[in-house]
C-alpha cells in the first residue's frame, strides 16, 4: 500500500508542478508586456497577474485556500505584513490570500528559477542577505513602496522554521520599517501551508486546505526606534500563541503536551 501511495504521490507532483509551469507562461508574457509600465504600475498588473494564475491552478490540484480575519484595507491604508514560512508553497498562497496591491521581500536566488523567477523579480522586492548594501537597499525600496500606498509583506523569520517551535526568531527589519514609516504591522498565520509541502521535501505537495488567518492590526503611532525591539517581541508572542493554540502541525509533540 505504501508502495502504490508513492507511485500515486510522485504522479500527483509531476501533474500539479508541469500545470504550474504552463500556466506561468501567460503570466510571464503579461509580466514582460506590463513590465514598462515601472515598479508601481506595473508590479500592481503582474501581481494581480499571479492572481489569476493562483485562481487557476489551486482548484485544478486540489490546494483549497481559505481566510479568516480578513478585510480589505481602506484606500490609503498600507500594512507592514508580517508571516511565518514554514513551506516553499508559502508564496504561492500569499498571491492566492492578499488581494490587494501588495509587495513581499523575496529571496534573491529564487529569481534563478526559470519563467518563474522571471515573473519573481518583477512582483517583489529581492533581497540578498548575504550582502549588507543589498540589505539596505532593499529596506530602502520597501519604505517607497510603502509611501506610494502599497502595502508590503516580510517573513521576519528571514528563512524556514526548522526548530519544531511555533516560531524562529525574528529579524528586526520589518518592524523597524513599520516605525520609520508610521505604518501598522498586520501579521498573518499561514496554517496549513507545512502539511501541504513541507519545507523537508519538495517531493511532498498533496492536495487539501490552506487555512490563512489575518490578526489584529499592531498600530505603531509613538513608538520609536528604540521600540523595535519590543514591537518584534510583542508581534511574535501574539503570533506564537495563536499558533500553539490551533496546534500547527510542525509544532513539536512534547510542546502541544505540555500546554
Amino acid at each position: 500500500m505504501n508502495g502504490f501511495r508513492k507511485i500515486l504521490q510522485g504522479i500527483y507532483f509531476v501533474y500539479a508542478c508541469l500545470l504550474f509551469l504552463i500556466l506561468m507562461i501567460p503570466a510571464a508574457l503579461i509580466t514582460l508586456i506590463v513590465s514598462p509600465l515601472g515598479p508601481i504600475r506595473g508590479g500592481n498588473l503582474i501581481y494581480k497577474a499571479c492572481g489569476i494564475w493562483a485562481d487557476i491552478w489551486f482548484p485544478i490540484v486540489g490546494i483549497i485556500p481559505s481566510k479568516t480575519g480578513y478585510k480589505v484595507p481602506a484606500k490609503g491604508a498600507e500594512y507592514v505584513y508580517v508571516a511565518n514560512h514554514i513551506s516553499w508553497l508559502d508564496a504561492a498562497i500569499v498571491v492566492k490570500t492578499f488581494r490587494h496591491p501588495m509587495r513581499p521581500l523575496g529571496k534573491a536566488e529564487v529569481g534563478k528559477i526559470p519563467i518563474f523567477g522571471f515573473i519573481y523579480r518583477k512582483a517583489v522586492v529581492m533581497v540578498d542577505r548575504s550582502n549588507p548594501e543589498a540589505r539596505h537597499k532593499s529596506v530602502q525600496r520597501l519604505k517607497s513602496v510603502l509611501r506610494k500606498g502599497v502595502s508590503i509583506l516580510v517573513f521576519p523569520e528571514g528563512t524556514f522554521n526548522e526548530t519544531h517551535l511555533p516560531l524562529a526568531p525574528f529579524y528586526d527589519g520589518a518592524f523597524r520599517i513599520a516605525i520609520e514609516t508610521g505604518t501598522p504591522i498586520k501579521p498573518v498565520l499561514l496554517l496549513d501551508t507545512y502539511d501541504r509541502m513541507p519545507y523537508e521535501s519538495n517531493f511532498s505537495l498533496n492536495p487539501g486546505r490552506c487555512r490563512v488567518v489575518f490578526m489584529d492590526e499592531i498600530p505603531v503611532i509613538g513608538l520609536k526606534n528604540e521600540d523595535v525591539a519590543v514591537l518584534r517581541d510583542k508581534t511574535h508572542q501574539l503570533m506564537a500563541e495563536a499558533l500553539i493554540q490551533v496546534q500547527a502541525s510542525w509544532i513539536a509533540s512534547k510542546l502541544n503536551d505540555n500546554i
